[in-house]
């Protein structure tokens, strides 16, 4: 071996190896991704899903103030299942 780094004569370091030896990474779930999701097979987003139960959630909400917790829980329900329906976990 040379002390001269351009004239070196060592062999380069084996790099194959270190890819055999990682762990595959994680993927994180994306219940948009249809790939993960068939019970998303558009790719909707969670904003996307479910825009009936969703307007008529959000209309409640704005129409009934203080009292909105009581008088819209069914709609809230009803919206909660449409996105699980979608795969969402809300």
């Amino acid at each position: 071996m040379s002390w001269w780094p351009w004239s070196s004569s060592a062999p380069a370091p084996a790099t194959a190896a270190a890819s055999v030896c990682e762990l595959p990474q994680k993927i994180k779930y994306n219940p948009a991704d249809p790939a993960q999701n068939p019970l998303n097979p558009k790719g909707l987003k969670p904003c996307c899903a479910c825009p009936e139960t969703k307007s008529v959630r959000d209309e409640c909400f704005l129409n009934n103030g203080d009292a909105a917790d009581d008088k819209c829980r069914d709609l809230v329900a009803a919206h909660k299942a449409c996105m699980a329906g979608y795969g969402f976990n809300v």
